[in-house]
């Protein structure tokens, strides 16, 4: 038998289960908090680079258009990895995972010839996820009690 200098610990299993458990619970309130942040701001920036690309496009006669695809586009695509890296929101029956796996065959097929038409389905798709992160934040998200009011 192997003793510490502090003696035998006899109660290491009961203490890690009893903390295990409050770290696993504050683990998750702080990654709830943190993301509902995350997804506040997601949803502002979003609609910012939406509509100053927008502006940006019609002010500069169209010119450079398609910067606004590759910014707000990878804005998205920023936000969606971060949603699968903390599993927010990514159960397989969700809309943010069929929107994923629909945004994922629209880039892989891209190079064979759907680059024409994501050229007029991409800014339909920004909104779409926009309004996914909107409704997440402000409707799922929400306290059970707030939604009384």
């Amino acid at each position: 038998m192997i003793f510490s200098p502090k003696g035998p610990d006899n109660h290491s299993a009961a203490k890690r289960l009893l903390f295990g458990s409050l770290f696993s619970i504050i683990s998750e309130s702080l990654k709830y908090i943190i993301m509902k942040k995350f997804k506040t701001l997601d949803v502002f920036i979003s609609i910012a680079l939406i509509i100053g690309f927008s502006v940006y496009s019609l002010v500069s006669q169209g010119r450079n258009f398609l910067s606004g695809y590759f910014v707000v586009g990878g804005w998205q695509v920023t936000s969606m990895l971060v949603h699968v890296y903390n599993k927010c929101f990514t159960r397989k029956t969700g809309s943010r995972y069929y929107y994923h796996w629909i945004t994922l065959i629209s880039v892989v097929t891209m190079p064979v010839g759907s680059f024409l038409l994501l050229l007029f389905i991409a800014p339909f798709m920004a909104v779409y996820y926009t309004y996914l992160c909107y409704r997440e934040v402000y409707v799922k998200m929400q306290r059970p009690l707030a939604m009384l009011k």
